[in-house]
């Protein structure tokens, strides 16, 4: 298309097939819309517009036309369609620009198309006009029915609710287009559930419509709830839904007796506790609303021999026997029991309506009664020296009916297999029969018999409860068979071994132990007993020297002491090894000597730990490019805060150098504990700003047993940098390594 002479493609909505074009050309199109003043039109792109289809429908039908200026009907211009469903859901007549659908459609799942139209030169198959965009889109019809979500649907209203108590909210959802008329429109309604519920036609809040429904009557409703679109119009679709109603109960009930009295009976010889009869006062409620407590009237002589209480769970009233019976001086009972709820509601009853009464008669019945104890258990306590014929205390019973018949006693012997004890069967005298032994049984519970040997020959038992008392009669031991032993370096003053001791004269936290040397080895040159007054001692090393090569054991001698009355002793020889010990102070076998770093490995460390006391004497390294010089000579005042900052406790790294040397005896290269020891100084060289690296130790690094070097590195190194002087002068602390490492007699000091 020309510049000077531009032509317009139109698109023209379904079947209209219009062409925008004027006959005369610019200026009649000008003219027609009143302009009284020729202007050159500017050339325009693609006029989009927005086509419609109706969806469902299953006819091929032309929905628009796209058109250029430039086509004078001679078929040079033919047009195409690409994008969103050409060529399958929609085509184009290359000829006339008339798009058709193919197909019928489904808004629901696709609601509009964005294609393309192209407008080419059949000869070049050059554009004749530029892209162009349009829209079609898929108008709705009504051809879904509503549908209710989160079904199914449950709700609970209290009981006695007031009219318009809301219930539930049912929501329904319809696929069809809600901006297209009335498709999605939705009406609720009541199917079933009328009188006692209704719903609100927009919203779907289902409602009370019935003043005080009764749980009591009728516990649970079904509400049918219908849902149409098309505003409840004709022709529309419709679903329906279910809601149950629940109603939960409130405390609209009294309890009431349904017997005005009730009768029981009871032996006299009943037990204290003792259940006579259970009384029920029935309540329409349920729940907390129907829990009630039961109570006997305080102003009758009554209610302190019997008691009353309330079954959880059956909400029964359980009368029960409080104090014990006797036909000979009551024979009957009678009180009045009273039932109440525990949560009364005052909107539904007044409050003294939330109990009832009823009456209860009680008979005592008479029956021959079995000897009674003056006491339901003996207690006793006896020494464990006692003498055989001992008494240790008697038991006495009584015939409480009217004809008084004697009474013999006896041991049950079942509760006393061991006949420790023997018991005079005319008085009740019981006394010891075998000698006692407090570490074999400290107590002993039995049970005497009380018969009477006339009539029935009834009879009756009681506990008899005998405490034995501990004499001092064991000596202390210790706890266990100790085998300590003492690593070899250990320092003087070092805890090698920690004792306790038992006595089973007494439990361990009753009694109270002392550690001591045996008199003759008082002053013994090795080790010494330390008594730590909590029960427990340590072995504690006197001297620093131990070694497997002057001595593998020592003897100690440990007297124990407790503090009984009279106190008792003994003594224990305790057999002290010595021991080369693993890094973690374990000694791997007794007696045998872990291996040795070798004597290469040794040297490494040895040179190491000599960079390591250079902080104790005079160096000279670099910190930021500042030149530090710590030592006797008198330097300048920075030179001063410098030394001051760096300088380390020379007692701290002699400390460190002895622990280091000592274990290092006890692993080898390859030891995890050894490339620990490498990594942390390493460690502490990288990360320590005012602790910088060693002139005299420029790598720092494991290098492994199987290095061919022979060394973890060298510590010539810092020849190579500083050749003209000495890395590093001794200070006047010097260690000996011949303890550690069997070097010749020139031995080597740092």
């Amino acid at each position: 298309m020309s510049q000077l002479s531009p032509q317009l493609f139109s698109m023209i909505p379904g079947g209209l097939l219009s062409d925008i074009r004027d006959t005369q050309g610019l200026e009649g199109q000008q003219l027609a819309r009143g302009s009284t003043v020729l202007h050159h039109r500017q050339k325009r792109g693609w006029i989009w517009k927005q086509l419609f289809v109706q969806e469902e429908d299953p006819t091929s039908q032309i929905i628009g036309q796209v058109k250029s200026d430039s086509d004078r009907g001679t078929f040079t211009i033919k047009y195409r369609l690409s994008g969103e469903g050409a060529g399958d859901v929609f085509k184009i007549d290359e000829n006339s620009g008339e798009i058709w659908t193919l197909k019928k459609l489904d808004r629901e799942k696709k609601a509009f198309y964005v294609l393309q139209a192209h407008a080419i030169n059949t000869r070049t198959e050059e554009p004749v006009e530029p892209q162009s965009e349009f829209i079609i889109k898929v108008q709705d019809i009504n051809d879904n029915a509503p549908q209710f979500l989160n079904e199914p649907y449950v709700s609970s209203i209290p009981e006695m609710s007031p009219v318009g108590t809301t219930v539930a909210q049912v929501t329904a959802t319809d696929a069809d287009d809600p901006m297209f008329g009335n498709n999605a429109k939705l009406i609720y309604s009541i199917l079933q559930g009328e009188p006692y519920f209704s719903v609100q036609p927009k919203t779907g809040i289902i409602v009370t419509s019935w003043a005080d429904m009764n749980r009591e009557a009728r516990e649970e409703y079904l509400v049918v709830v219908q849902v149409k679109d098309m505003l409840g119009l004709s022709g529309g679709y419709s679903s329906s839904t279910t809601v149950t109603v629940t109603l939960t109960d409130v405390n609209d009930n009294a309890p009431t007796f349904q017997q005005h009295v009730y009768t029981f009976a009871l032996p006299e010889n009943a037990a204290v506790g003792t259940t006579v009869g259970r009384i029920m006062a029935e309540d329409g409620d349920i729940g907390s609303n129907a829990k009630m407590t039961y109570r006997l009237e305080d102003d009758l002589i009554e209610s302190s021999t019997f008691i009353i209480e309330t079954d959880p769970v059956t909400q029964e009233g359980v009368i029960l026997l409080g104090m014990p019976l006797d036909y000979e001086s009551k024979r009957r009972y009678m009180m009045v029991a009273e039932a109440s709820n525990n949560h009364p509601d005052t909107r539904f009853l007044p409050l003294d309506e939330f109990s009832d009464r009823t009456t209860l008669k009680i008979f005592v019945e008479d029956v021959d009664e079995p000897p009674v104890f003056f006491s339901a258990v003996y207690e006793w306590k006896i020494p464990e020296n006692a003498a055989v014929g001992t008494v240790v205390g008697t038991v006495s019973a009584r015939d409480t009916d009217t004809v008084k018949n004697p009474i013999r006693y006896s041991i049950d012997k079942k509760t006393d297999a061991t006949n420790a004890f023997k018991i005079d069967p005319n008085n009740g005298t019981i006394a010891i029969a075998k000698a006692l032994d407090r570490e074999t049984a400290d107590w002993h519970n039995m049970s005497v018999e009380a018969k009477e040997t006339m009539q029935n020959h009834l009879s009756s038992s009681v506990v008899v409860f005998i405490t034995v008392l501990d004499v001092n009669d064991n000596v202390p031991r210790l706890a266990r068979d100790y085998q300590p032993y003492i690593c070899e370096g250990t320092q003087a003053g070092e805890l090698i071994h920690l004792l306790s001791a038992v006595d089973p004269d007494k439990a361990v936290e009753e009694h109270h132990f002392y550690y001591s040397m045996v008199p003759q080895e008082r002053i013994n040159p090795n080790f010494t007993i330390r008594d730590n007054q909590d029960n427990t001692a340590g072995i504690v090393a006197r001297r620093s020297t131990f070694t497997r090569k002057d001595q593998t054991q020592y003897l100690l001698p440990v007297v124990l002491t407790d503090s009984g009355t009279p106190a008792l002793s003994s003594t224990t020889t305790l057999t002290i090894g010595v021991c080369s010990c693993l890094p973690a102070g374990h000694c791997p076998t007794a007696g045998v000597e872990a291996l040795a770093l070798s004597g290469f490995s040794m040297q490494t460390l040895i040179g190491i730990l000599v960079c390591l006391v250079t902080l104790t004497g005079k160096c000279e390294w670099t910190i930021s490019t500042e030149i530090c010089r710590c030592g006797d000579d008198n330097g300048s005042d920075e030179e001063t805060i410098c030394c001051d900052q760096l300088k380390l406790r020379r007692e701290e790294v002699r400390a460190s150098i002895r622990m280091s040397l000592r274990e290092s005896h006890l692993i080898g290269p390859e030891d995890e504990v050894f490339r620990q020891f490498i990594l942390d100084r390493l460690a502490e060289a990288d990360q320590d700003p005012y602790v910088p690296p060693f002139d005299c130790l420029r790598t720092y690094a494991y290098e492994g047993s199987g290095s061919s070097s022979g060394s973890l590195s060298s510590l010539d190194s810092c020849l190579e940098f500083e050749p003209e002087k000495p890395v590093c002068n001794t200070n006047p602390y010097a260690v000996r390594l011949t303890p550690w490492y069997g070097g010749a007699e020139e031995d080597t000091f740092f």
